[in-house]
């Protein structure tokens, strides 16, 4: 089987429009919580979120296959971070052939574009809803707009777990390039959820945080005893994955090694995380074991990228699946909650925290979790509080959980 290789990095956050922009941003402790602008909030319960600034405009030529005005917002977050990801990795339009595969991983792609044109049908009747509706919020939208935008002839599709979305994509990538599908693959995640019906809903299942409408950037506390909900955030983060021969064959320079991924589901509830951690556990578990790896003997040499969502439930859960893999070694273990400055970014979640754990290892600084002032005793490991870290460390992993009871856990390797 081909060993496979993250070549190319893109983002799109509200720690603005570009990877290293992120990364400096994380590793200062800064968050990208605010007060939220494009909506209506006054009759909202959390009137806060993790928005992305600008890109009203397209902030590069598109070619005459693709309009901005003809992709939801999702879609633009996910065309701007594979633009990135095309620059980075030096990708010519002779790499863009049926070689390469665009797989984008949505937990709720195409919100927006359902909010506002339900809007128009209720208030301006049917002959007035766009054409375009089914185009806009269409699941595949995202990666079709990838394809077109950059003439990319290769498989496209999206793949949705929830949360968990942007890890199941990134191991659909990954086998298919291992099984001889493709030589490289734009994949990770890209989402847009925040309107009024999605934090209207999430607020209402009792997800989101109500307390921290007017402190938002300590609004996401993971792990802290005096946590009480997440924040949702929009935004996209790509990667190119390519296969070893091909980065090779192009004399591409390589971030990391993606060398191992493990996926379970709880079959426990819609909703709440397993209180056994016993699917999470198991997704982490086959995902070292798959890198061929001993949870023990790494535990002092890898850190760890947590789901961490800042909910009682979720993190204690992890908090035990992760004692349960590692044993006593996982008091070892340095791990952080980058959510804790980006939010939750629900279906591109997966993928801008595996940027996060190829970035500290390719620097040796691990990003904190930022408003962890009073650890909560049931989540008693190392989740370095407050400031970054340096360490240099072998091997990063990063869990996403997901409505459903998804679990993902990847494991990269240091080149």
């Amino acid at each position: 089987m081909s060993r496979v290789f993250v070549t190319g990095l893109g983002s799109v956050t509200s720690l603005g429009h570009s990877v290293e922009s992120m990364w400096r941003a994380l590793l200062s402790g800064q968050s990208g919580i605010g007060p939220l602008t494009r909506i209506d909030v006054t009759d909202l319960a959390t009137t806060i979120g993790g928005e992305v600034p600008g890109l009203e405009e397209p902030p590069f030529e598109l070619n005459d296959r693709v309009a901005w005005r003809r992709m939801d917002r999702s879609s633009r977050f996910a065309v701007c971070a594979a633009h990135q990801v095309v620059t980075d990795a030096g990708l010519s339009q002779s790499d863009l052939t049926e070689r390469c595969a665009v797989v984008v991983g949505a937990g709720l792609s195409g919100l927006e574009t359902l909010q506002q044109q339900t809007d128009v049908l209720l208030k301006r009747g049917p002959r007035r809803v766009s054409p375009l509706t089914i185009p806009l919020l269409m699941p595949n939208a995202a990666p079709a707009c990838v394809s077109l935008a950059f003439g990319i002839t290769g498989p496209a599709w999206t793949v949705s777990g929830a949360c968990a979305s942007s890890g199941l994509a990134i191991i659909e990538a990954c086998e298919l390039l291992r099984r001889g599908g493709a030589d490289r693959a734009i994949t990770g995640g890209t989402e847009a959820s925040l309107t009024r019906l999605g934090i209207a809903s999430f607020c209402n299942m009792g997800a989101m945080t109500k307390s921290s409408n007017d402190r938002p950037h300590k609004a996401v506390r993971p792990f802290d005893l005096n946590r009480d909900g997440l924040v949702m955030s929009e935004g996209a983060g790509l990667l190119l994955l390519e296969t070893e021969a091909s980065l090779q064959r192009r004399g591409a320079v390589p971030y990391a090694e993606l060398i191992g991924h493990g996926a379970t589901s709880d079959a426990y509830h819609l909703v709440a995380p397993d209180p056994s951690a016993t699917g999470s556990a198991k997704a982490v578990q086959l995902a070292i074991e798959h890198a061929g790896l001993v949870a023990s003997e790494i535990a002092d040499n890898a850190y760890i990228n947590a789901h961490g969502t800042g909910t009682r439930a979720n993190d204690v859960a992890e908090t035990q699946a992760l004692r349960r893999v590692f044993g006593d070694a996982a008091d070892q273990l340095q791990i952080s909650s980058t959510k804790s400055m980006t939010g939750h970014l629900i279906g591109a979640a997966g993928a801008i925290e595996s940027i996060a754990c190829i970035l500290a290892l390719r620097d040796g600084q691990l990003p904190p979790t930022i408003n962890l002032e009073t650890p909560d005793p049931e989540c008693d490991l190392d989740y370095i509080p407050l400031r970054s870290r340096s360490a240099d460390v072998q091997f990063a992993l990063n869990n996403t959980f997901g409505f459903g009871g998804h679990n993902v856990s990847l494991v990269f390797r240091r080149v």
